[in-house]
């Protein structure tokens, strides 16, 4: 696959969509063209030269996804700076101190954020910009950023005094291995590290991408993941604007309610999510539906239950907007069972696997392609292993290389060292097995995985996947206590509320889960007890539950 330039590829893309709809904010909705996208960029690379922001210096980012969010990140790249995107759900202290380890100098913030934040805590930051209007919030003493800004409108009009046009748009020539982007991660079992991705990483991750999905310049895209994350940024942000579609900004917590709104307003092309939504839409509306006396004995019927099947694959194709070819999932395992109905019912649904560290793709195939289960096949430009004695049939930690893989972590050698093998093969933390089509297939976190005292393997991510779908569960966590598996529950306290159960009830119902779940599994995966836990339990950014706190 050809290695393109990751900078030129948006220079060719705002050039040759100039006039086309680039982004549109849901909430206001204020929409920028390409054109426009380009001047405003256009102004903040005058206000860079001007302010003697050098190629390799690190710009912050930080608030929700907006119009603005984006063009700050397109005019740091762009210019050879280096963006450092930060998880807006991060709090204070962590976001001052990814600002200072990372070495940033500008940063662009929500302004409500920007409140939270103490000065005297970012010695070395020069600057800070509203993401509102790119305003200036803030600068250091002896800085004359102000004077900067309020000359740059002037140098436009003298520079481009017949407009601002296609032909005006030349970006900085730099090797694609320059890092461009420092995304720091929000793992569950310690503090974040400063992931160093290169162009190289972001175009394999774009061309990829073109290579397989058909999309069309002005083709709806609704983005509603976090961008500072990279399977949002790298396909709902970057690839959507590399092929000139339009990206509606969702700019708020993904309800499902507020979600199948957008989804009805926008009806994308393609859909990027994590299995959370789809779950959720199982759960609160497929699920009780299947679960009726009458429905069960229709499903039992042959061609009635074809029938049930597709019009369930019409309703839920429906609520998604009705024009998407493909469902991808992405940052978690998709549930078994949820995955067995929509593989059942034909729904375009498919399973990739990545981590920041490639970029974030290391395997994905498309519908109907997809192997039930698997994480799709191994990209064409990576190799994988599986550390076993047999990678097709043993249980080993999955290993990759290729040109998706980052440089290393920022000012951490020895987690660079740590994470990468004396051969250099990165060390993804993932346990799993791979099949002869190089599809990977993935059992746990080797961090999670629990031994018995039999010397047996147990993973409990797919112990609580099976849990998640018992009645009045919300979300679970199998721990080892004492010798014996305990499942803490969050129970689903809407819909304990909604059918007026009283907590001896509760109590009951979880026993009766118990007993099915130990005939769902292996003995040596039973549980010996039910806690039931009280509130949710504390995730990361990414909303991965932070394992350590409970064990």
């Amino acid at each position: 696959m050809k290695k393109e330039n990751f900078i030129k590829l948006f220079e060719e893309s705002f050039r040759k969509h100039f006039d086309y709809n680039a982004f549109t904010d849901y909430d206001t909705p204020t929409t920028f063209t390409y054109g426009e996208v380009a001047k405003e960029i256009e102004k903040l690379h005058i206000l860079f030269r001007k302010s003697n922001i050098n190629t390799g210096d690190k710009i912050a980012l930080i608030g929700k996804s907006s119009a603005r969010w984006c063009i700050a990140y397109m005019a740091t790249v762009t210019y050879g700076a280096t963006i450092v995107p930060i998880l807006q759900d991060f709090n204070p202290d962590d976001v001052c101190h990814i600002i200072h380890h990372s070495d940033s100098v500008f940063l662009f913030s929500a302004d409500s954020i920007w409140e939270t934040l103490e000065e005297e805590k970012l010695p070395e930051l020069r600057a800070a910009f509203s993401l509102t209007d790119f305003s200036l919030k803030y600068q250091r003493e002896g800085e004359e950023l102000d004077k900067v800004i309020a000359g740059i409108e002037a140098e436009i009009r003298e520079k481009y005094p017949n407009g601002f046009r296609p032909e005006h748009i030349n970006y900085i020539e730099l090797d694609n291995d320059s890092v461009l982007v420092l995304n720091y991660t929000s793992g569950t079992t310690g503090f974040s590290k400063g992931v160093m991705i290169t162009g190289n990483n972001l175009s394999g991750n774009l061309t990829f991408a073109h290579s397989i999905f058909n999309l069309n310049p002005k083709d709806p895209m609704l983005s509603f993941l976090p961008l500072a994350h990279t399977y949002g940024a790298a396909f709902e942000f970057l690839f959507a604007l590399s092929e000139g579609c339009h990206i509606t900004l969702l700019g708020k917590t993904p309800a499902p309610k507020i979600l199948l709104k957008a989804f009805e307003e926008v009806k994308p092309i393609l859909i990027i999510s994590v299995p959370l939504i789809l779950e959720k839409i199982y759960r609160k509306m497929i699920l009780p539906m299947l679960d009726t006396v009458p429905m069960k004995y229709a499903l039992n019927i042959p061609l009635l239950n074809t029938q049930i099947y597709a019009q369930i694959r019409k309703k839920l194709m429906t609520a998604f907007g009705g024009k998407f070819e493909q469902f991808v999932i992405g940052g978690a395992p998709l549930n078994a069972e949820v995955e067995d109905f929509l593989q059942k019912i034909k729904f375009p649904v498919t399973v990739g696997y990545g981590m920041t560290e490639c970029a974030p793709l290391i395997s994905f195939t498309l519908y109907p392609d997809y192997i039930s289960h698997s994480c799709g096949k191994i990209l064409n430009i990576m190799q994988v292993r599986i550390d076993s004695e047999d990678p097709y049939t043993i249980t080993g930690e999955i290993q990759v290389k290729g040109q998706n893989v980052m440089k290393g972590y920022y000012k951490n050698e020895e987690a660079t060292r740590a994470v990468f093998t004396d051969d250099g093969w990165l060390k993804t933390g993932d346990l799993g097995t791979i099949d002869t089509d190089n599809n990977i297939f993935i059992r746990g976190r080797s961090k999670s995985m629990i031994l018995s005292a039999s010397g047996q393997n147990i993973y409990p991510e797919e112990i609580e996947a099976k849990l998640d779908n018992l009645p009045f569960v919300m979300e679970s966590l199998v721990v080892e206590r004492n010798g014996r598996l305990v499942a803490l529950v969050y129970p689903d306290y809407e819909a304990v509320d909604s059918t007026g159960l009283a907590e001896i009830d509760l109590v009951e119902i979880m026993k009766k889960n118990k007993e099915t779940l130990n005939g769902m599994v292996a003995n040596y995966e039973k549980i010996a007890e039910i806690q039931l836990y009280p509130n949710e339990f504390e995730k990361t950014p990414k909303k991965s539950i932070k394992r350590f706190l409970y064990n």
